[in-house]
């Protein structure tokens, strides 16, 4: 199996999670300068303005940064992702589709790829030749994603592979976290929920303090924000996010949702004006340890804690 690290020349194991709308070109230099591998994240239709205003934040920095995008929305275009491949980037994440066709784009330009997986049968998927290294993404995760697995199941299950680099996803937020994925075999850890606070993070204020006053109860995991906006997500694709008057209403109760257009004008509405109380706000378990602002450099040194978190078990199961 590769060392993922020596293949992308980071020097810390800790990637941002290419949240889209959260997740831009200021938070990837941030994590990238702090030593991890800074991910941008790419909603279904980026304007050719957007990805070149966060193209300009990665495309001359030395260390590794990579781009993630919905599978779903590659199948009917990939010029974002032909886009995003003229600024070499040193990793493309294709989830939730059919990747065929972008990893065979990525492949050709040369680019590693990646695909988050969320069970055994995605696991199938990831390991044809066409996808470099896995990431196994448990339910706890934040935004989208298959809630059929825990995180540590998961992985244990991609681990048994022994063939391709393994990165865990899913309910990390803090060093000792890190250090239980690394342990556990994972490779490096792939971070969102303890990112979307940070004072890089994209969005609106009302968002981020939305996420610092939540915990780890304060989550759901629910299609009803999608069926709201009538988006592509296919069905198996939720989305965890902390819960609101608009989740409490539906989250449970789907087959009272009438997805009209009245209501997806009033979802897109809440979205732009950033009204928490019906807008879905994309965060995991891990909410619980987001308390403040924080720069992406301070979220990386806390976690790089993990270091002394593993030499205090080993001597102590010496």
């Amino acid at each position: 199996m590769s060392d993922l690290k020596n293949l992308l020349g980071y020097s810390e194991p800790i990637f941002n999670a290419s949240m889209a709308g959260a997740a831009g070109g200021a938070m990837a230099a941030a994590v990238s300068a702090a030593g991890g591998v800074g991910m941008i994240g790419v909603a279904p239709t980026p304007t050719a303005d957007w990805i070149s205003a966060q193209a300009a934040h990665v495309a001359e920095l030395d260390s590794p940064w990579g781009v993630g995008f919905m599978g779903w929305a590659l199948e009917a275009d990939l010029s974002p992702l032909e886009s995003f491949l003229q600024y070499n980037p040193s990793l493309i994440v294709i989830s939730f589709g059919d990747v065929t066709r972008a990893a065979a784009l990525a492949h050709e330009a040369g680019v590693m790829t990646a695909m988050q997986i969320g069970n055994a049968a995605d696991l199938d998927r990831a390991m044809h030749n066409d996808i470099d290294i896995i990431i196994a993404r448990g339910g706890e995760g934040g935004g989208h994603g298959r809630n059929e697995s825990g995180t540590l199941p998961l992985l244990q299950l991609a681990c048994t592979q022994h063939q391709k680099p393994v990165v865990a996803a899913g309910g990390i937020g803090t060093a000792g976290g890190v250090a239980a994925v690394l342990a556990a075999g994972a490779e490096a850890a792939w971070i969102g929920t303890r990112f979307l606070a940070t004072k890089e993070a994209s969005g609106h204020e009302n968002l981020k303090a939305a996420v610092r006053a939540s915990g780890l109860d304060d989550t759901v995991y629910t299609r009803a924000f999608d069926i709201a906006q009538q988006l592509d997500w296919a069905p198996e694709y939720g989305g965890r996010a902390l819960r609101n008057s608009f989740s409490n209403r539906y989250a449970e109760a789907i087959d009272s949702l009438q997805a009209t257009e009245k209501l997806r004008e009033q979802m897109i509405r809440a979205r732009a004006e950033a009204d928490i109380s019906m807008a879905p706000v994309y965060a995991g378990e891990a909410a619980e340890f987001v308390r403040r602002e924080e720069s992406c450099a301070e979220v990386l040194a806390e976690l790089s804690g993990f270091r002394r978190i593993l030499q205090e078990a080993a001597a102590r199961f010496a």
